[in-house]
């Protein structure tokens, strides 16, 4: 795989990150996209803003759950879909400032900063609330009977101008951003409503990333504008392959939820276990993706606990087998079946995604290992090359293909989500 544009190197380095949807929804608490799914008028959505009142939001608490999940950077959602902005924002008064007396995202950036976390920030294309958006197919007034004689009186340009001048905004405003995530441009026709999503053409995406490009050069960007920049991000599932465009390798970032909504919901108890977060994680370093795993913190502004049990269930994994992801990517050899393998430098990382009885056997790697070990304790991990031409006997395996090392492994799964296998390749292999 070529190596990473030099924006992108921290990036492709820390692999794993946490997101952060925080918003009047976590208010609502029932899905980020309420306002949409249950159709709410933007003027009776605004009562959720008179409410609004994050009193346990506390950024450096935020900012330890982090960096007890072991994540290496945070994106928080300085404005979703529906249109509320956590700054101090110039160019409107529905904001965390109005509502609450508080700039959050200025608590957050602070509060990421000091802990060494990279700093990234979310800002939505769409925006429901704004007078000037355009009703389509993601509007909650969709369905409204009189939608053309809404859109008659709205201007884009209006709106473009809102939304080019918010992106200065926080761009200029906070200091060093190291990824600023876009979101979404989706163009096609819903054949429900039969509303038009909107394109490039809507954000003038070109002049936006140039933007960023003059105000932040060395940050990293999503592709969500709906051109190119520099790294694409699948959301809800996990890729099968390396991702490529026209045949090129992309750098790429699994979008995940803990339990399928992003905004705090607060009867969705649909959580993934530690242990299949991890082989996400594991999944998306061995095809070279990064994970970005988001929480939603509830109405007061904290993360649940359920949430953030989990993410330290994921940081005690991370915390043994860090070396087998950061700074690691795909490998070069197959691995046995219900394994993967990642690679940083001479160190081959075997994640054992169902424990085998006794051996397992890895094609291609006689003669190319010196070393191995379970990752967690680094206990030695015997190895053997067995005689392709041996036949097999009552306690004699055999009839593994030539090159192939077998380890000899203890019967008792190691208790961690993942156990990993360590093997130190020998020079040049």
């Amino acid at each position: 795989m070529p190596a990473p544009a030099p924006r992108l190197e921290w990036f492709t380095d820390a692999r794993f990150g946490m997101f952060v949807h925080f918003g009047l929804y976590s208010v609502a608490a029932r899905h980020e996209w309420v306002m949409n799914y249950e159709q709410i008028d933007p003027a009776a959505y605004r009562r959720y803003a008179e409410v609004f009142d994050p009193d346990l939001f506390d950024a450096d608490a935020l900012a330890r759950t982090a960096v007890a999940a072991r994540a290496r950077y945070v994106v928080l959602t300085a404005k979703h879909h529906e249109g509320f902005c956590l700054w101090d924002s110039a160019l409107t008064d529905h904001t965390s400032v109005t509502a609450c007396g508080r700039d959050l995202v200025r608590e957050f950036v602070d509060a990421m900063r000091a802990h060494g976390l990279g700093v990234g920030l979310y800002f939505s294309l769409l925006d429901w609330d704004h007078p000037d958006y355009t009703i389509d197919r993601h509007h909650p007034l969709r369905h409204a009977p009189d939608v053309a004689e809404r859109n008659a009186g709205r201007d884009m340009d209006r709106y473009r101008a809102y939304l080019h001048g918010q992106v200065r905004e926080l761009l200029t405003g906070y200091g060093p951003v190291e990824y600023v995530f876009f979101d979404f441009t989706e163009p096609g026709v819903d054949p429900d409503s039969g509303l038009p999503g909107k394109g490039p053409a809507d954000w003038d995406a070109e002049a936006l990333l140039a933007t960023v490009r003059e105000l932040q050069p060395t940050a990293v960007v999503n592709d969500r504008l709906g051109i190119p920049a520099d790294l694409v991000t699948p959301e809800q599932y996990q890729p099968d392959r390396p991702l490529e465009a026209g045949g090129v390798p992309q750098a790429w970032e699994a979008c995940q939820t803990v339990n399928g909504s992003w905004g705090y919901h607060r009867d969705n108890l649909e959580a993934k276990s530690p242990e299949l977060l991890v082989r996400m994680l594991v999944g998306s370093v061995a095809l070279g993706g990064n994970m970005l795993l988001n929480v939603g913190p509830t109405g007061r502004g904290e993360v649940a606990p359920r949430d953030r049990a989990l993410l330290e269930g994921i940081g005690r994994w991370l915390g043994h087998h860090g070396r087998a992801v950061y700074g690691a990517g795909p490998a070069e050899d197959e691995p046995p079946a219900n394994c993967l393998y990642t690679r940083r430098g001479d160190r081959l990382y075997l994640h054992v995604l169902v424990w085998p009885f006794g051996q397992l056997h890895l094609p291609g790697l006689a003669g190319r290992v010196r070393f191995a070990r379970l990752l967690h304790d680094g206990s030695e991990v015997a190895t053997t090359v067995i005689d392709p031409r041996q036949t097999a006997l009552t306690m004699q395996p055999a009839g593994q293909p030539a090159g192939t090392l077998t380890l000899r492994l203890p019967t008792v799964r190691p208790d961690v989500a993942v156990p990993v296998v360590e093997l130190l390749l020998t020079e040049g292999a």
